[in-house]
């Protein structure tokens, strides 16, 4: 079209060349005619569809598919544009390619929501092309759906395969020696050459004139609750997903793992007050209960009691239990000022106080100052990162079990806490 736009204006110059131009125009007008034919009155249509699972994972790359047929008698090409939450932001969104005549193809791309809730999909367009190019015709399915993101069940599954293989170690759990046996007595069994002579039985051996051993097990159903801060310091946001949501997808990894040990899994958040109770139990239904809790647990921006939360875990756990506690301490005035309750805590139950490193402080003391100012700045930040060390030796030297760990390497962290925990038999 600009070359006949030009072509025209050089004929006003040139006379002898308005007939070639002329020519041009008429061909052009002629392909624009048969490609209207082609694409609007042929009987060749696009299908389309969107295939999405039926809740999206919260923190993780989830599959989504696009299915396209070609029922024209010629390959296309197409413009494909799918209508996203606008929680991405993404407006820029699309893929191209061709197909050919009765070719069907699935297209796969991947999204990664940063927060829980209902994200809404819109439209799916399509914009076909014949081989001549000068058209497209527009497709528009309203195939508009609605999807939950729930916390990261796509960790869940993987976590949930490891921490019964032996390849603990290729995701950072390390190995952790058993240190003596529980004593929950099993049965009574004949020795077989391999048993510890230890647990020989000798009354039972007098009465059946043969050795016979007492067998133990590991101790079960012992109460492992997860308690989350929502108060305004879990807000803080690292790689688009804020500390909240890590605790959130901790939570759900590790109440599966502790219900597959034969344990039973709780759950509570607290900022002022404590909501979103979920019982310890040992039920079929308890992981759906959990997942739907921790589905609507959001921050409230308040500042955290911690004396309220030691006066409800006094009130109402009176078994001993493992208490992880996911909270988030900057300054060891933010430590010293909720230390008493922690202590208080950490008396009558095994409390493990898990917090945050500042990845970014990390890499910001890891680069090299180019002039003063960059000087100041790095000695800061090295500060923050010290005291958080000191918050550490603090909490351990008044007997409470910690974990400071990166965001984005809190459930491996924590696995692995619980499974040294139940191999030395702390509870």
């Amino acid at each position: 079209m600009t070359l006949l736009i030009a072509g025209f204006l050089c004929a006003f110059i040139f006379e002898n060349l308005i007939g070639v131009f002329e020519l041009l125009f008429y061909l052009v007008v002629l392909l624009l005619v048969v490609d209207i034919i082609l694409l609007f009155l042929s009987k060749g249509v696009i299908e389309g569809e969107r295939q999405l699972p039926d809740k999206l994972s919260n923190g993780d790359e989830n599959p989504i598919q696009i299915k396209l047929t070609n029922r024209y008698l010629f390959k296309v090409t197409l413009n494909l544009i799918d209508e996203l939450p606008f929680q991405f932001q993404k407006r820029d969104f699309g893929l191209k390619s061709t197909l050919l005549s009765g070719e069907q193809k699935f297209y796969n791309y991947t999204l990664r929501p940063t927060e829980r809730g209902v994200y809404s999909f819109g439209s799916l367009n399509v914009f076909a092309s014949s081989p001549i190019g000068l058209l497209a015709r527009k497709y528009c399915y309203n195939t508009a759906q609605e999807v939950p993101v729930y916390p990261s069940y796509l960790q869940l599954r993987k976590y949930d395969l490891i921490a019964f293989t032996n390849r603990l170690f290729e995701y950072g759990l390390k190995k952790i020696r058993r240190i003596g046996h529980t004593m929950e007595f099993e049965q009574i069994k004949e020795y077989v050459q391999g048993d510890d002579i230890r647990n020989i039985n000798w009354k039972a051996t007098a009465k059946r004139n043969q050795l016979m051993v007492n067998q133990y097990q590991d101790e079960k159903s012992q109460p492992i609750y997860s308690i989350i801060d929502k108060g305004r310091v879990m807000k803080m946001p690292f790689e688009a997903l804020s500390l909240l949501d890590y605790a959130i997808n901790a939570t759900l990894v590790i109440s599966n793992i502790a219900l597959k040990k034969n344990d039973k899994a709780g759950m509570f958040a607290f900022s002022n007050t404590i909501e979103n109770r979920v019982v310890a139990e040992r039920r079929s239904s308890q992981m759906n209960l959990i997942l739907e809790t921790l589905y609507n647990l959001n921050t409230n921006f308040v500042e955290s009691d911690f004396s309220r939360l030691y006066v409800d875990i006094k009130r109402n756990l009176n078994q001993r239990s493992l208490l992880l506690l996911y909270t988030n301490f900057e300054t060891m005035d933010a430590l010293n000022r909720q230390l008493p309750y922690l202590q208080a805590i950490a008396r009558q139950h095994l409390l493990v106080v898990i917090f945050f490193e500042n990845t970014e402080l990390l890499d910001f003391a890891t680069k090299k100052a180019q002039n003063t100012q960059q000087i100041f700045e790095r000695t800061i930040a090295e500060k923050f990162i010290f005291e958080k060390k000191l918050i550490v030796n603090e909490l351990r030297k008044f007997g409470v079990q910690t974990i400071l760990t990166k965001p984005e390497d809190l459930t491996i962290n924590t696995i692995n806490k619980y499974l040294e925990i139940k191999a030395r038999g702390l509870i």
